[in-house]
């Protein structure tokens, strides 16, 4: 039963590291390409809405992220896997600092509108840069977890 939970914690860590992973690369790849085209009079819904709605929901499941790191920091500790989980754990606190001290003031400039086009593509340029680098860090956590479950199919192949 110990065993069962705590695949089921790692699974659902795996699922929020894969989840950050999945907005970064949508971010990356669809939001990116269309700032050349934004105006002041058009920016606020390509951007403001979700990115509201995604700092609503990603507060939660860092909180949960973070809950089910140290879970898996304490079932790992003593096996070569217990960086792992703190390479994760590292990770969601760097891109919650990055994202609470240098994205969200962007975010709130975003939101309360911005109307003219030069400081709305300095923004966005800034904004953009930034989650570069939080995609970045993302990109290590989610690795990190394809360690431990790369490590375990090996031992699974092995066993057979």
């Amino acid at each position: 039963m110990k065993r069962t939970l705590l695949t089921l914690n790692h699974a659902v860590l795996f699922l929020c590291t894969s989840m950050y992973l999945g907005t970064g690369g949508s971010l990356v790849l669809f939001s990116f390409p269309v700032e050349p085209k934004l105006t002041p009079d058009n920016y606020y819904l390509q951007f403001v809405p979700q990115v509201q709605a995604a700092t609503h929901f990603f507060t939660y499941m860092t909180m949960l992220m973070i809950a089910l790191a140290i879970v898996m920091s304490i079932s790992e500790w003593r096996t070569k896997l217990r960086w792992v989980p703190i390479v994760v754990l590292l990770g969601v606190l760097a891109a919650t600092g990055l994202t609470m001290s240098m994205i969200f003031p962007l975010n709130d400039e975003m939101a309360k509108g911005i109307t003219d086009s030069a400081r709305l593509h300095e923004v966005l340029s800034r904004w953009m840069s930034l989650n570069r680098v939080r995609v970045g860090i993302w990109v290590v956590q989610w690795a990190s977890m394809m360690v431990w479950y790369g490590y375990w199919a090996k031992k699974a192949r092995e066993a057979t």
